[in-house]
């Protein structure tokens, strides 16, 4: 070989020395997340994929010989640490901490719980916290100070996807203000089931595109006060008639008709940048065929999307190109906890390709005590080669880069200063967000059925207007009070005028009628959240035959009857002799006048007050509505289509 090509030789290989060298110093540039999962030690990269969350302390004794029949112990709120969960969050370094309503008091205790949680896993090493809610608004809002906001369905219901942006960043704005970075929102779920007893109303729609619309521009919303947010339930829960908190749903859809459904806006929203989608504990046969032999009754069950594989990896990754954050639902509900052990539910979860798994809420000692178990039995599981550490891995990068992107990964200062605490005070439940709410709430308001000019109501000197709220909604017959007091306060209400607010009960139907007939205008409030509202020979919807009664009478008399749903709007095809029908998509719990300084949503007292001719009520209707049989369930009819 002659000096010339040594020469040449020496060279090249110098470059590809230089070159590798430089490969290998860029990677770690471009990935330094990565060089931190590798240096983690297994039992910190399977805690970083755990969700806790601590809701009420109860000391439960370990045996039955230890029980004191006379003295039950308390149950307590948790809304400040005990030295137990303390200890915890020092020794197992978790991915985040899930705070339900238990955890809320006042905006200063939520920072002071949040920071003491931080100080806590710091104390062993850990990384910081993220802190996630379910904040949806509407009946799902667990921040009882916060602004509740409207549900999903009267987002749609406004027929413009800019007010679920805003409403989405009022909620995002406040939990950010409490130092939460999550929110498990927005509920992308078709609702193309009427009887669906679990979605409902937390659903825009029962069509696809109106669904990806507004859960697009929800999640826009969150992103616009930096706050990440998650797609659910995966890969629909919609068309169910199940609620998997209580029992195990089965959808049996193919892939094929959830293409052509039900995947439609969590593709649109994968697509706008979602940063998590949530599963569902949902069985769908014809797609995920592998069963499993139930612990507690020995039958046979399909493994739920949160468990398959072929759900979660092959279509949400594969087919659907997600690459953020797949975290399970809550693995505590009667889906997951009937039918399998807690070794095959962290397997087949983790397998899946979940990257973080929502721990059963603590509610006891026991419970507590479960919540170690899980992480144990992680650990363990991967070590005896059940789930791959490069499959920990993985999710654990996935999380990293979350945190990452939010900004927690830099967090090192958790003091509680007097500034977070008076901007929390001022942000959290706000008059501005309250407006903003109240707004959207009458923009909701959708009117399908008026005759004999019965809406808006004019009262006149002397009258009296009944407002009767079925047993179904007692518990917001406050509204009433409120709506009686708003118009007093905006002197709407003519010299001598009465409103009169009573509630149905099984023994005052007589009397209900009787305040009817004497009245020279009536509002009938009625609430469905399950089917059996619908009908008269049940608990749940006595007071719909009394309602029909009533109605009957007051005609008889000469005057007209209003009624206002105020949840899911499916009873409006329930009273087909009603003069009018005014939907509201919601109304907050108020069994009273709300006290000073207490929160509530706007939506049944805006309808109220339309009644009375107080605000409008141009909204559109953004599902179909079926006629009901003769037995009150629906049918196939469309009785008032849907418009938006």
């Amino acid at each position: 070989m002659n000096s010339n090509v040594k020469k040449f030789v020496t060279l090249l290989v110098s470059i590809m020395i230089i070159l590798g060298f430089s490969a290998i110093l860029e990677k770690q540039r471009q990935d330094p997340l990565e060089k931190q999962v590798s240096s983690m030690k297994l039992e910190d990269k399977v805690a970083q994929m755990m969700i806790a969350s601590f809701r009420v302390w109860k000391e439960v004794p370990e045996t039955e010989d230890e029980v004191q029949p006379q003295q039950e112990p308390p149950a307590v709120n948790i809304t400040e640490l005990n030295d137990e969960i303390r200890d915890m969050l020092g020794r197992d370094h978790f991915g985040g901490v899930l705070l339900f309503g238990e955890n809320f008091v006042d905006a200063e205790q939520t920072l002071r719980l949040t920071a003491d949680m931080q100080n806590a896993n710091k104390s062993g090493g850990g990384l910081p916290l993220m802190f996630f809610v379910d904040q949806e608004g509407g009946n799902v809002s667990r921040i009882g100070y916060s602004t509740i906001g409207v549900s999903n369905m009267a987002l749609a219901a406004t027929g413009d996807p800019e007010n679920a942006r805003k409403m989405a960043s009022v909620h995002g704005e406040e939990i950010g203000l409490l130092g939460i970075r999550a929110d498990f929102a927005p509920v992308v779920d078709v609702n193309n089931n009427p009887a669906n007893p679990v979605i409902g109303n937390r659903s825009f729609s029962d069509d696809p595109e109106t669904v990806s619309k507004f859960s697009c521009a929800y999640l826009n919303g969150l992103h616009d006060v930096g706050i990440a947010a998650t797609l659910k339930h995966f890969p629909g829960h919609g068309n169910t008639d199940t609620d998997s908190h209580t029992g195990f749903p089965l959808i049996n859809n193919s892939y094929e008709e959830l293409k052509a459904c039900e995947l439609i806006p969590f593709k649109a929203a994968i697509d706008a940048g979602a940063d998590m989608v949530m599963t569902a504990h949902i069985q769908y046969p014809q797609i995920e065929t592998e069963t499993y032999t139930s612990v507690s009754t020995g039958e046979q069950v399909f493994l739920p999307a949160t468990m398959s594989r072929k759900i979660l990896t092959d279509i949400l990754r594969g087919d659907m190109g997600f690459q953020g954050v797949i975290v399970s639902d809550a693995l505590d509900m009667t889906a997951i906890t009937d039918f399998f052990s807690v070794e095959d539910i962290v397997k087949y979860t983790i397998n899946a390709g979940a990257d973080l798994l929502i721990l059963p809420g603590v509610k006891d000692t026991k419970l507590f005590a479960l919540t170690q178990t899980y992480l144990d039995t992680a650990v363990s599981l991967v070590k005896a080669g059940e789930i791959d550490e490069a499959r920990i891995n993985d999710a654990v990068l996935r999380i990293l880069r979350l945190k990452q992107k939010y900004g927690i990964l830099d967090q090192k200062d958790f003091d509680v200063t007097e500034e977070k605490i008076s901007a929390a005070k001022n942000g959290v439940g706000s008059a501005a967000h309250r407006e903003t709410e109240r707004q959207i709430a009458e923009k909701a308001l959708t009117l399908v059925k008026n005759e004999n000019n019965a809406f808006p109501i004019e009262m006149k000197t002397g009258e009296t207007t009944l407002i009767l709220f079925a047993d179904s909604c007692a518990s917001r017959a406050g509204a009433g009070e409120l709506a009686r007091e708003l118009l007093e306060e905006k002197q709407a209400l003519p010299e001598g005028a009465e409103i009169l607010v009573m509630k149905n009960t099984r023994d005052n139907e007589a009397d209900c009628i009787e305040a009817a007939c004497r009245a020279d205008h009536v509002i009938l409030v009625h609430r469905v959240y399950a089917a059996a509202c619908l009908d008269s020979e049940t608990g749940d919807g006595f007071s719909s035959g009394t309602f029909d009664r009533l109605i009957d009478a007051v005609h008889e008399k000469g005057k007209t009857v209003i009624v206002v749903s105020c949840q899911l709007p499916y009873d409006a095809a329930r009273f087909p002799a009603a003069d009018a029908v005014l939907l509201t998509w919601w109304g907050s719990a108020m069994p009273t006048l709300p006290l000073e300084g207490s929160t509530w949503s706007s939506n049944l007292p805006e309808g109220l007050l339309a009644c009375f001719g107080q605000g409008s009520a141009d909204g559109r209707l953004p599902v179909n509505i079926p006629t009901l049989d003769e037995q009150y369930r629906t049918t196939d009819q469309i009785l008032y289509p849907r418009s938006a």
